[in-house]
Order: C-alpha cells, then structure tokens, then sequence
C-alpha cells in the first residue's frame, strides 16, 4: 500500500533513503532547514572530508550512482605518515586493489539529491522543523524565509536529521528511551593546503595524509580540484590545545614547531585557522529507534559516531540497504520491518562506535610507532598466506560489506590476543618472515 513518507533532512543518508522508499511506491518529500546545496553552497568551515569504503559503495550500486561517483572519487590505497622531521612512509591498507576513497560531501549529496529528484522525491528547503506530534504522525514547520508555518500530515517520518535530530529530541520524551551522549575531549578545525600553480596536488594525491602527534594530529584527503581538506584534532583544553592558541603568534609557533612542513604547503593556515570554527565531537548512541509503526531514525540521527574510522557516511548508507533488503521481503508489514532493521542495525551501530574511539588513538599516537608498525606487517603477511582464515580488522570493515560491525569487531578482539603472544616471541622483528602462523590461527579457529 503506498505511503506519504516524509523524510526529515537532505544529506547524505536522508536523500538516500527518499530514493529507496519512493523506489518501493511511497510519495516521499524531503523537508530540509538549510537551502538547496545544488544553487547555494555550504561553507561553514566544519565539513570533514569523506572516505568511501565498500559498504558506501555497495549503497551507490543499490541506487546505480556506483560510476558517476568513481568520476569523483579519489582512490587511497593507503595512509602516508608524515614525522616532525618531515620524513613520510606510505602504510598500504590493504591489498594492491584495495583502496578508500575520497569524495566531497558535496558533491556526492548533489548526485543522490539529482536521482532522488528525477524519480519524483519532493524537495522542500528552508523549513525548520520545530516540532513532531509522534502519537499523529504530524510534523509542524516554519518557513525561514516567509515565516509561514504549516503541519504535514504523513503515514511515516523519517529521522534523517543528524546529530542534533529534532526527530530523535521528541523521542526521547517518551517512555523508555534510552539516551547517552559523549563528547570526546578532542574537537577539530578545518583548514586547507591549497593547489600548486598547475592546480595539482602538491603532496602524493593518492593517499590519506596523517601528520600523528601523539595527544593530537593533523590529516589531510584530496580533492579533485588539486586541494587537500585538511583537519586537525586536537584537545580543548590542555597545556597545548585550542584553549592555549590564541593569538597569530601563538599559532605561528604551534605549526612552526609541530607542523613545519604543513605551514609550508599553507602559508596562509594561521588566517585560516582564526577564521574557521572549532568543532566538537560527538558519539550518540539511543533505543529505541523506532516509534510505534511509522517512526524512525537512520544514520547520524540514530547513531552518530565519531569520524576516526570513516565509517559514519558508510554506516548510514548501510542502513538504508538493509532497510531496504528488508523491504524488499516485507512491503506490507511496517511493523516487523522496522523491529527488523532496529535489531540488525544497533548492535552493529554500537560496535563501529566504540572501533571508532579505539582508532582515533591508533591514527594520532599507534601509526609512528615501530611495534605497531611490525604488527602490522604480520598481520598483512599472515593474511596473505592464510586469505580465508585470517582477515585483519580494518580490511573487514572497509573492504568487506558481507562482514557485519559486529562480527568485525569480535574477531578483532580474538586477533588482538593472538598477535599479543606473536609479538612477545623472542626477537620477533628479525625471524616474523620465517615463521609458521598456522598453529597460531588453528588455535584461534578452536577458540570460542
């Protein structure tokens, strides 16, 4: 039976999900607080770039936008590290064909919005949603424009919205729901390394730059203009942190002495860095998502992540296919399909959170460090060895969307203890090439 579905926000996973659903029967409108991105563009100064991986690109192929986002996408088949002393070395991710990739966030939600549009979702910008009647399915909006004020009556609603989900905020005044938000002692700011005169790249293109500081750290993705978007994380407060640098000589210093190489590529980035905005970071974790039969929350909204396994736009994405798997089996019965998508998606939305917090300390600290850097080269060498039998963690979140979350993150925990005993053989850095692994993985394949 068709349904009027109202999709609250226009980004990423929000224009996504209008497709699907409208591509199911449903007349879907998309009602979005900010104006039309294709005609004005967003620069705020807080967009951090994008990194594509297989479970976003599977999405793209449920939607048919897999090869006009290839003609925008720069592949990253690894991370160049980047020392105090401006020495790099390149850390492949995984095998020769595996890559990330980097997309503007921009002009990726063009694509989906342009499709969502030619297939006849309804867009609606400048309305600011103040308030959702969740016993009527009713949503009350404010036109920011005319000030007009109106109540959309639908059969469902979707909650698209984002971290700041107004959708979400009216949930969690009902019974029952349960709430926690974290924010992480670390924010970021966004600055940039411009294009050479050729408008090329003026560091390798084909990479995610990571300049680690221990306690903070500075990367940089590739854009197809020959720029680089660049963020740095680094604490609030702290005897070096945003709280400490306040002046342009104090900034000055602070690049000149932990970033020098960055400040040469940018000569502009302490101007960039007193006009840009300090941003916080975020997890949010709920439950339920889901009200009653014609409510419910997807991506940001349900479960925003901090962004330090690049899986919070690949995660959402996911939702919407496996919102949409399930449709797929069940079009009449919203009730037992959204219990469905609730259940299949918050354990995995729980376990990307947590290897999301966990990576942020591998980025900034873990990836100069000569033991990490060893066990990772034995864990590339066991897995190509052994493919079936040992997938390294990060290859089965980024480059397997048959793998779930969770699933991941369980054989991760069994990887880490296995690795523990590998690393504490006597002089392991010079026999690893040498050894035999198997009775290491027959021992893990053993273990419940």
């Amino acid at each position: 039976m068709k349904k009027n579905i109202s999709v609250m926000g226009s980004g990423l996973v929000g224009a996504m999900i209008a497709v699907i659903l409208n591509r199911k029967g449903n007349n879907v409108t998309v009602y979005e607080k900010r104006p039309d991105l294709r005609k004005v563009k967003w620069e705020d100064g807080r967009t951090i770039n994008l990194a594509l991986s297989e479970r976003g690109w599977n999405a793209l192929r449920v939607l048919g936008l897999e090869e006009k986002v290839k003609k925008i996408a720069i592949p990253m088949p690894g991370r160049m590290i980047h020392d105090i002393n401006d020495k790099t070395i390149f850390q492949p991710y995984g095998k020769e064909n595996e890559a990330i990739y980097s997309v503007s966030r921009g002009m990726l939600n063009e694509l989906i919005m342009d499709i969502a549009e030619l297939e006849g979702v309804k867009f609606v910008f400048e309305q600011k949603c103040q308030h959702v009647d969740l016993e009527h399915c009713i949503i009350y909006l404010n036109n920011i424009d005319t000030d007009e004020q109106q109540a959309i009556k639908s059969d469902i609603i979707v909650g698209a919205d984002g971290v700041f989900s107004i959708v979400r905020s009216m949930m969690q005044r009902t019974n029952r729901f349960n709430y926690n938000q974290q924010y992480i002692e670390h924010g970021y700011k966004e600055l940039t390394i411009p294009a050479n005169n050729l408008n090329n790249w003026k560091i390798e293109k084909n990479a995610l730059h990571i300049w680690p500081r221990g306690n903070f750290m500075f990367i940089a993705l590739p854009n197809t203009d020959g720029t680089f978007t660049g963020t740095l994380f680094f604490p609030y407060e702290g005897d070096i942190s945003f709280d400490k640098l306040k002046t342009e000589k104090e900034i000055q210093q602070f690049f000149e002495e932990y970033f020098p190489d960055v400040i040469k590529l940018n000569p502009e980035i302490v101007k960039e860095y007193l006009k840009n905005p300090t941003c916080s970071l975020v997890n949010i974790i709920c439950y339920p998502w889901v009200y009653k039969d014609n409510i419910f929350l997807i991506g940001d909204a349900a479960h925003g992540i901090v962004p330090f396994y690049g899986q919070g736009m690949n995660a959402g994405f996911e939702d919407c296919v496996i919102l949409n798997d399930l449709l797929e089996e069940n079009t009449s019965n919203w009730h037992e399909t959204l219990i469905k998508y609730q259940s299949l998606r918050k354990i995995n939305a729980d376990a990307i959170a947590e290897l999301a917090l966990g990576n942020f300390i591998e980025m900034r600290d873990k990836v100069s460090d000569e033991r990490f850097l060893l066990r990772k080269k034995i864990e590339a060498h066991i897995h190509a060895n052994y493919p079936t039998l040992w997938v390294p963690l990060y290859t089965m979140i980024a480059f397997h969307h048959d793998i779930s979350y969770s699933e991941a993150q369980q054989i991760g925990i069994k990887h880490d203890e296995v690795m523990k005993k590998i690393m504490n053989i006597e002089n392991i850095e010079n026999i690893w090439e040498g050894l035999d692994y198997l009775p290491f993985i027959n021992n893990l394949l053993t273990t419940n």
